[in-house]
């Protein structure tokens, strides 16, 4: 099935036009499904049983659609106790010289520490958007590029560990992006990155992330024209705040990489994040069609 805005004719990032490719229709309902899904596990903590069942989960699902899946483990040290860690890593149209890398994290926050409720803080918090959202975004796109194989290279990359870190101790979070951004192969040169956080909220609003505007403004300005030709008034022209998160750690290596979120969570007077509010009943299959539809459009225009 095809949308009704099928047709496009794109240009690479050379300025060479493409020939018109039909983009597939996105399922935001089916992606909702893997969101839920993933919270079905229970919190997806470093160490823990439901983290391995999900782990297991999400490789074979790419595995179903991916021409290659690996996972790349790793340990690391937090807090007294040594953490196994898990990046999963999928490749579409391996042979492609242009690539572009998808991703988000997998794993969940270990202490509600932003709850109203004070016996709350030191359980681990559900993760429907903060985690499920993004990553339930990119498995059904895995699902459609294996039906509808792409010109370009795409590789989803699910990180691990991003959100194993004390309010305090900023050094600890983003784990697994630091982990791939130190051991990517020098030959793996994406032409840009776009990172999925926080994108389910039912009430979704993107802001142009700080970040992103300061490392790759060329990038937020062609998501941000696809979204504004699809209509889609989510995502807002508004400058946010620089947000430390997944995209960073690729930055900083020269994967130009832009990032997706909605942190007012739902909105700026409240907060779901860290909390063990961030369950499915707060997010919603049409925010992961908005997003989902974006990146295809970006996928198939060949840019």
């Amino acid at each position: 099935m095809l949308c009704g805005c099928a047709e496009q004719t794109g240009k690479n990032v050379s300025g060479i036009k493409k020939q018109q490719t039909p983009i597939p229709a996105f399922d935001g309902e089916n992606a909702f499904r893997y969101l839920k899904a993933q919270v079905d596990f229970g919190p997806r903590v470093p160490n823990t049983l439901e983290h391995k069942a999900c782990r297991d989960f999400l490789f074979n699902e790419l595995s179903k659609y991916a021409d290659e899946v690996k996972l790349q483990n790793f340990s690391d040290n937090a807090y007294g106790k040594i953490l196994y860690l898990s990046n999963i890593i999928a490749s579409f149209n391996k042979s492609a010289q242009q690539r572009i890398l998808l991703c988000a994290h997998w794993d969940t926050h270990p202490w509600a520490d932003q709850d109203i409720n004070p016996n709350n803080r030191n359980l681990p918090i559900p993760g429907a958007n903060d985690g499920a959202s993004g990553v339930a975004v990119l498995l059904e796109i895995a699902r459609i590029l294996k039906s509808h194989p792409p010109e370009i290279g795409v590789d989803i990359v699910l990180f691990d560990g991003e959100d194993y870190a004390k309010p305090s101790d900023i050094s600890g979070y983003l784990r697994g992006s630091k982990y791939f951004a130190r051991n990517k192969p020098s030959d793996y040169n994406p032409m840009f990155g776009i990172l999925l956080d926080m994108i389910g909220d039912a009430q979704l609003e993107i802001l142009k992330e700080g970040y992103s505007i300061r490392y790759a403004p060329d990038i937020v300005q062609l998501v941000w024209n696809i979204a504004s030709e699809l209509n889609y008034i989510e995502f807002s022209n508004q400058e946010g705040i620089e947000i430390i998160d997944d995209h960073l750690p690729l930055n900083e290596v020269g994967i130009k990489t832009i990032n997706l979120i909605d942190f007012n969570y739902p909105d700026e007077t409240n907060r779901y994040w860290h909390t063990l509010e961030d369950t499915p009943d707060k997010c919603s299959p049409n925010s992961l069609k908005v997003v989902g539809t974006v990146l295809l459009h970006l996928i198939y225009r060949n840019y």
